[in-house]
């Protein structure tokens, strides 16, 4: 099943967590998706979150499928297999965590574990219709996940309820606490951006129904953080996988991707940590006026499978306002809200003050709370 690179039992009776194939197993290899590394030895040591797992008394029940080389944000993977969206089969899975967002929306595990430098855990928990937190940048570990050098990946959790999410946190974050939830009323900074127009009816009215005050606001540098993060990880992914391309081990568009990637040049990164910088202060800034800001996940419904085959421009489309988080270092929830008149189940991002992820995470509680009611 392509969902799972590797299906095995570890650890204790709690709790069932996937574990991204780029994330280290003692005694299972790490191949990130890639026939590259296929004939890679067994890990020796497991990463800092399995053991966080493990001594929790959780059991790791395998390691999941990704879009190859975790540098691509489809989740087609054409050496590995492409893991089937549970809610929508005929659309892709999102990537770079496929396998970790459709194991726990088919119910394969309880919570799982990914990373995202570019939206790779919130893209999928949004086309699978879960939950996915990319924490604030440096706030969970990210000894043994690859690759080892990254300004802007982090690892954290998919679930299909903020409980288990929360719960998480508490055991892969060391001085997580969870918080309760938001007064009534709590100040909400919503982003102008650029989205379909009844994905963005049913994130304000879900919103409205949580009983937050909703603001709209629009963040100037937005569209250049989108475009430096790409930059960064253009400039980290070619000093980290380049050795790999022109050996014909790596699918066509990932290696495309890194000769692309290959032309980023120092001054060109020089320019995109001006941004980062200006743009960190933005939402900085405006986080003293508001709670949390709020913009979708994606900005329309995931492609088709054959779409993101065959128009790159559909492929494009998925990461305009999940990027520019990575790029700040900013704690960013997808939540799944139910598109108004049925159908998918969407995703509305949360972004809160960094070191403030207890807080995001409440703000999802308290939507997902008001949706079930």
């Amino acid at each position: 099943m392509s969902t799972f690179i590797s299906q095995f039992l570890l650890g204790g009776s709690g709790k069932r967590v996937a574990i991204k194939d780029s994330i280290d197993i003692a005694g299972y290899p790490t191949r990130s998706g890639s026939r590259a590394f296929a004939d890679s030895p067994p890990a020796t040591k497991h990463a800092d979150v399995v053991e966080s797992i493990l001594k929790a008394g959780w059991q790791i029940v395998g390691k999941t499928n990704l879009h190859e080389l975790a540098f691509g944000v489809t989740g087609i993977n054409d050496w590995t297999g492409t893991p089937i969206n549970p809610q929508a089969p005929d659309r892709v899975p999102g990537g770079s965590s496929s396998g970790s967002a459709a194991a726990v929306a088919a119910g394969l595990a309880d919570i799982a574990i990914g990373t995202d430098t570019g939206g790779s855990v919130r893209v999928p928990a949004a086309c699978c219709g879960i939950a996915g937190l990319k924490p604030t940048y440096g706030r969970v570990s990210r000894v043994g996940a690859h690759p080892l050098q990254s300004s802007l990946d982090c690892v954290g959790p998919f679930a299909r309820t903020m409980d288990d999410l929360i719960a998480a946190m508490q055991v892969i974050c060391p001085g997580f606490e969870a918080q309760g939830l938001p007064a009534d009323g709590a100040r909400v900074g919503f982003l102008e951006v650029d989205c379909d127009a009844q994905l963005h009816a049913s994130l304000g009215a879900a919103a409205d129904r949580a009983g937050w005050r909703r603001s709209t606001l629009r963040l100037s540098e937005f569209d250049a953080a989108f475009a430096a993060g790409l930059t960064v990880i253009n400039f980290e992914n070619w000093a980290a996988l380049g050795h790999l391309t022109g050996k014909g081990l790596i699918g066509a568009d990932v290696e495309q991707r890194l000769l692309v990637a290959s032309r980023t040049r120092a001054a060109d990164l020089a320019q995109a940590e001006q941004v980062r910088t200006r743009f960190s202060q933005q939402v900085d800034a405006a986080l003293e006026t508001f709670e949390v800001l709020l913009l979708p996940t994606l900005p329309s419904l995931p492609p088709t499978l054959l779409e993101a085959r065959s128009a790159s421009q559909a492929v494009a489309g998925m990461t305009p306002l999940v990027r520019p988080f990575n790029l700040s270092g900013h704690p960013a929830l997808t939540v799944p809200v139910q598109l108004d008149g049925g159908g998918l189940k969407v995703g509305l991002q949360i972004i809160g003050r960094k070191g403030q992820d207890e807080q995001v995470c409440a703000f999802g509680a308290q939507l997902q709370q008001s949706m079930a009611g």
